[in-house]
């Protein structure tokens, strides 16, 4: 309201003031909560049923049951868990097969050096990052939902399963390890990384059988492009030992980051200069064709793949000049033909792995569906929460048997896939296919492969989430609060650790919804001119205001968390306090102050109710009631009236006093008013 423009009084409600009150509307006659029902039913509660014989609980569970496991039952559960037999039969095989293979390939041709980067990430032999990139990939296209993601290896997840290994299984001190020590070595930081994955595996399963895929809602935006910008931070610099030449022990637990960077300094007159060469060179190529693939996407048929041109360049240099003999430069070494025999991972370990496998499996399904969300609404499909639950669970669980690493849905290869032309899950199928030929027959190829260059395709493949801080002006623009949520997660994440951060990030975030439902004001409503809407009095309408009537609206949640301040809005607005009179606080500064002699309550913004919050609203209709004040409550649900008629509001209102609406309600409190004696009402702006 800018301010008062002018008012009058006007004889009676309807008599020439040009508004039309619901008394001179003609409209129907105001319904109660009950007469509605009794009218039109209630469509949030079952039909009457005829009376069931005794145990009628068990015979509608063996009914449910019967109904499950008949034929069309269990194909409909069949197609909701194996997706591929919903959308293979609508497959466009003329339009989407090239698109799909080309995806496929392009996206396989990149997982082979990435897969391998990701597991030095991870502590564990190169070739593992090749299992992780064809096991899991199988299985989520034969269960996953979202026809556009490329799941495998994930620099978040290996990450953390670097971190936790390193602590989990140490290495001895000094580093001179034989050969024989260090096989045994990464013997147990392969079972620790594979129980990792059994273990997340096992999380996620429990989640989808408890059906809580909508957790996802809680790992809001802000959250998750914060966490996966600050451990992009700790990637790069996990990297610059390996980048340098430098042989130094990974740093865990919280700061990290910094005590990474100081032994790199203190290192920093050791570092090897052929290394450090192969480093600089690769990054040379490696940013630039990033760049490009990014700034011609739309010209260029597929993404240039400049991680596979760099390790073709770099293994025949290193081949030809002997850089791993002459200059000790680091190299992957043999990859072993074929797959590992199945192993099932040590359970003695699990408990331990426990506190390590939650984050990684709150991430997987974080990132993982989220990215999933993104591509199914920019191409208009829906997504499964539970069944992204039920497809990473047990591409996580089945693929430690074959002693892979914690995996997900990736930003890099999944922007990869869409760029490339991608439309199903068929082109993980495509990109298996590429995989398989490197462990079968191209591994050899790889074993000049320098681990600098490996470090390298690792930074490089942070570009995307480096460039997510872009966003932050406008994340400033919109939602202050949202900025907020996003450099406390991210602080909390470069600071501490990546899981320590995450829990610091989704702590805030849900404090920040609470204490913004303790930040809303209670409204004074008013029936706006030539309309039959009742809006708040400080938006720029004229309104009819009646002298003892009061319409408010208490537009949050009604829980222990703000019953107290909904008890000081409600004293306030109908002078139920000290003070014994009501303030006119949106009213004419002149507008001599009247009791209040009916009050509506519209509880269409209550979307729920607890125990003290419905106690509340009891004893705040018993202090109207003996103030000789009407309560009358408008447009609850049927959750929020079942929490009050059990907290004992119909022993101080009636039936007749709950109303389907606002506009009801008022039309009841205006005849009520009438009934009193003759009112003026007054128009104002």
């Amino acid at each position: 309201m800018s301010g008062l423009l002018g008012a009058r009084d006007c004889p009676g409600l309807g008599e020439g003031s040009g508004l039309r009150s619901p008394l001179a509307i003609g409209f129907r006659k105001p319904l109660t909560e009950a007469q509605f029902r009794q009218l039109f039913g209630n469509a949030e509660e079952e039909p009457e049923l005829p009376e069931e014989p005794r145990w009628s609980g068990l015979h509608r569970l063996w009914r449910r049951q019967a109904s499950a496991c008949s034929g069309s039952g269990a194909w409909r559960l069949l197609q909701a868990r194996l997706p591929p037999l919903r959308w293979l039969p609508g497959y466009r095989w003329k339009a989407w097969l090239l698109g799909d293979a080309v995806a496929g390939v392009t996206v396989g041709i990149v997982h082979v050096p990435q897969g391998m980067a990701f597991a030095l990430l991870s502590s564990v032999p190169p070739v593992f990052g090749l299992y992780t990139s064809f096991f899991p990939v199988l299985i989520y296209t034969l269960l996953g939902t979202g026809r556009h993601l490329s799941t495998g290896t994930f620099a978040v997840l290996s990450l953390m399963t670097g971190s936790a290994i390193e602590r989990l299984v140490p290495e001895p001190p000094g580093g001179n390890l034989s050969g024989i020590e260090r096989e045994q070595l990464d013997a147990q930081r392969v079972g620790a990384a594979a129980a990792l994955a059994f273990g997340s595996g096992a999380l996620m399963l429990a989640m989808f059988a408890l059906q809580l895929g909508v957790l996802s809602t809680f790992l809001s935006e802000p959250v998750v492009k914060a966490l996966t910008s600050g451990a992009a931070l700790h990637v790069l610099v996990s990297q610059l030992p390996s980048l340098l030449g430098l042989p130094l022990p990974r740093q865990i637990g919280c700061f990290t980051l910094f005590k990474t960077l100081a032994v790199v300094l203190t290192a920093l007159p050791r570092s090897s200069l052929a290394e450090l060469t192969i480093s600089a060179l690769s990054l040379a190529l490696l940013v630039p064709v990033k760049e490009l693939n990014v700034r011609f996407r739309d010209r260029l048929p597929t993404p240039i793949p400049g991680e596979v041109v760099m390790v073709l360049l770099a293994s025949v240099l290193c081949f030809t000049s002997s850089l791993d003999i002459r200059y000790n430069v680091q190299i992957v070494g043999v990859l072993p033909r074929g797959f590992p025999q199945p192993l099932f991972p040590n359970l003695t370990e699990l408990p331990g792995i426990l506190a390590d496998s939650l984050p990684i499996a709150l991430v997987t399904f974080a990132v993982s569906t989220s990215l999933a969300s993104i591509y199914a609404d920019k191409y208009s499909y829906t997504i499964d929460s539970n069944q992204e639950l039920l497809a990473h669970g047990v591409s996580n669980l089945i693929s430690s048997l074959f002693s892979c690493f914690p995996n997900s849905a990736t930003l890099a290869t999944t922007s990869i896939l869409v760029d490339a032309g991608g439309n199903t899950q068929l082109a993980g199928l495509f990109s298996c296919v590429i995989v398989l030929l490197v462990l079968l027959w191209l591994g050899p190829f790889f074993y000049y492969l320098p681990k600098a260059v490996l470090a390298c395709i690792n930074i490089s493949s942070m570009r995307q989430m480096f460039f997510q801080m872009q966003e932050l002006p406008q994340l400033w623009r919109i939602s202050r609060i949202d900025f907020a949520v996003w450099m406390v997660t991210w602080v909390a994440v470069v600071t501490l650790s990546v899981d320590v951060g995450l829990a610091v990030g989704v702590v805030f975030s849900m404090m920040t919804v609470v204490c913004r439902t303790q930040r809303v004001q209670c409204l004074a409503l008013g029936l706006a001119e030539g309309t039959e809407l009742y809006r708040p009095l400080r938006e720029s309408h004229k309104f009819l205001q009646v002298p003892g009537l009061c319409i408010l609206s208490y537009p949050t949640p009604l829980y222990f968390g703000t019953r107290g301040q909904f008890r000081r809005f409600l004293e306030w607005h109908l002078g139920l306090g000290e003070r014994g009179k009501t303030p006119k606080p949106d009213g004419p500064p002149d507008a001599v102050a009247e009791p209040v002699r009916v009050v509506v309550l519209d509880c269409s913004g209550v979307t729920f109710a607890d125990t003290a919050g419905a106690r509340e609203v009891v004893q705040l209709a018993s202090r109207c009631r003996d103030a000789g004040i009407h309560l009358l409550l408008a447009q609850c649900n049927a959750s929020v009236l079942g929490t009050l008629t059990w907290a004992g509001l119909l022993d101080v209102v009636t039936p007749e006093e709950l109303f389907v609406s606002v506009q009801d309600a008022a039309a009841h409190a205006l005849e009520r008013l009438e009934l009193i004696g003759p009112k003026t009402c007054t128009v104002w702006v």
